[in-house]
């Protein structure tokens, strides 16, 4: 059993796991990793089960001390780690010995980088899982950021095959890429003229600095409705598109509301939902139209590249 301190938290540092997603029927949105794959591939470095909980850092990272030796690995974005001054790279296990200190700094390229450490971190279990849900301050540590002076106990599981080991570098480019999100037919698309559909499919879309884990704002080409008809509030699920009133597309997130009245026009697709979670401010996306079956061959696609996916031996 160890410690981790939190000297500082950088911008936004949470607990994270892969969410509770079979709540939204009770208006309580899933949660869980922005970047769920990077944190799937965390744990496997380490030897961790792939749902463990890590901290998610975003846009500027944190720094940790530890009290004990540990195995450790930093996935997703490069946030420019140093451990005791000296540079650790991403996607890769590493040990860190008692008392060093890991600082992490402003992101290099995407928006996320997952802490993920060998063991469990001990915060409390909420509907099954211990991911914070920073609008309703549910889960994690008192469901907030953490802050200065916070710390863990880390429960050690069994030294394994991925103490020390390096991921595919393959693997890290498929990863990684974010400029293209595919998206299924929204239940709404057909308010829309096709003109319309095309637009948006063939236009260029910034993120707004007005986004966060409840969804993703995006600027560009405004698309309005053809058919103006009043829409009864209903279900909205991750990766819905909608557009609102003035035209411009909202991307709901991890921590999205559970209802919504705006039309949806699109629906990103469950293989691509991790490349939101690397979205940073003023990035640049387009939208691709896929069928229900390309959006069922590309997830299983990414399964199959996670679970063969070779850590090699450092």
């Amino acid at each position: 059993m160890s410690t981790l301190r939190i000297l500082s938290p950088g911008f936004q540092t949470t607990v994270q796991d892969l969410g509770r997603p079979r709540y939204t029927h009770l208006g309580i949105s899933p949660s869980g990793a922005a970047d769920p794959v990077s944190l799937r591939l965390g744990n496997l470095l380490v030897g961790n089960p792939q749902g463990a909980a890590a901290l998610e850092m975003t846009l500027v990272g944190g720094m940790f001390e530890f009290s004990e030796d540990s195995v450790v690995a930093l996935t997703g974005s490069d946030f420019g780690a140093t451990l005791n001054g000296s540079p650790v790279l991403v996607w890769r296990s590493f040990a860190v010995r008692k008392g060093e200190i890991l600082q992490c700094g402003a992101t290099k390229n995407g928006a996320r980088c997952y802490l993920c450490i060998q063991g469990a971190l001990d915060v409390p279990l909420v509907l099954g899982s211990l991911s914070t849900h920073l609008m309703t301050q549910v889960g994690g540590l008192n469901g907030r950021s953490l802050q200065a002076g916070d710390q863990f106990t880390v429960h050690e599981n069994q030294p394994d095959a991925f103490r020390h080991h390096a991921l595919d570098g393959g693997a890290v480019i498929q990863v990684l890429k974010r400029d293209t999100m595919r998206v299924t037919r929204g239940p709404q698309a057909e308010l829309f003229s096709d003109e319309a559909i095309h637009a948006f499919s063939s236009s260029p879309y910034r993120v707004s600095e007005d986004s966060n884990r409840m969804g993703l704002r995006l600027t560009g080409h405004l698309t309005k409705k053809t058919r103006t008809t009043d829409m009864v509030t209903e279900g909205v699920p991750l990766g819905a598109v909608q557009i609102s009133h003035d035209g411009e597309p909202i991307i709901l997130f991890v921590e999205h509301q559970t209802t919504g009245g705006y039309p949806k026009i699109a629906n990103v697709i469950s293989a691509d939902l991790h490349r939101l979670g690397q979205l940073r401010p003023r990035d640049e996306i387009r939208f691709e139209f896929v069928t229900v079956d390309q959006a069922l061959q590309s997830l299983n696609d990414l399964e199959l590249l996670i679970s063969s996916t070779s850590l090699k031996p450092l």
